[in-house]
């Protein structure tokens, strides 16, 4: 199965994330994490306690889309489907990945909050994430992509013998590889 065959939505975020990734010069793993971390869909829009909504596949929140409204960037825009969410996400991830403070994964989870204990949680299943990704990266460098990772809870899903290999989390310094297209022919 290549990723042609994933699910349509599942599809469109690791396609458009990879696109981003590469459009913005991250690392693709670490963008496909955030993608599947945020799990927004198209439309989307989830209502806070705070009066603000957080909208799209990359729920990004009324607050901060009404300071870059001054741009043209509507609210509406980022809930369509397609690519434009993923290339903003990819935009403001970069941002904070030159901008920021911290170690790589801080300035990474500061896409979805600065708030030390908020920032913590986020950074630490963000680590777990870019972990499955860079393994099916490597996987889909190597091989036709067989499925995407996953991210589930232990305890949420039993393993079985056909499921996936269990792998080890990453360190908190580990930094995920640079993915570049490869030569073409």
């Amino acid at each position: 199965m290549s990723s042609a065959d994933l699910p349509f939505q599942l599809n469109e975020r690791v396609s458009c994330s990879i696109a981003a990734a590469a459009r913005y010069g991250i690392p693709a793993n670490l963008m496909l994490a955030v993608a599947e971390k945020e799990a927004g869909t198209p439309g989307l829009w989830m209502k806070n306690t705070n009066g603000t909504s957080d909208v799209g596949p990359m729920q990004f929140n009324t607050a901060y889309l009404s300071a870059l409204a001054q741009y043209g960037i509507t609210s509406q825009a980022v809930a369509a489907p397609g690519c434009y969410a993923y290339d903003l996400a990819a935009w403001r991830l970069r941002q904070h990945l030159r901008l920021d403070q911290g170690d790589l994964w801080t300035r990474a989870a500061n896409y979805h909050s600065r708030t030390p204990r908020y920032n913590i949680r986020y950074r630490l299943d963000l680590i777990t994430r870019a972990t499955h990704w860079a393994t099916w990266l490597q996987h889909c460098a190597a091989k036709e992509c067989l499925q995407a990772p996953t991210h589930r809870p232990e305890g949420t899903e039993p393993r079985t013998a056909t499921g996936p290999a269990e792998r080890p989390l990453a360190m908190p310094y580990y930094t995920p590889r640079m993915i570049t297209p490869a030569p073409t022919p």
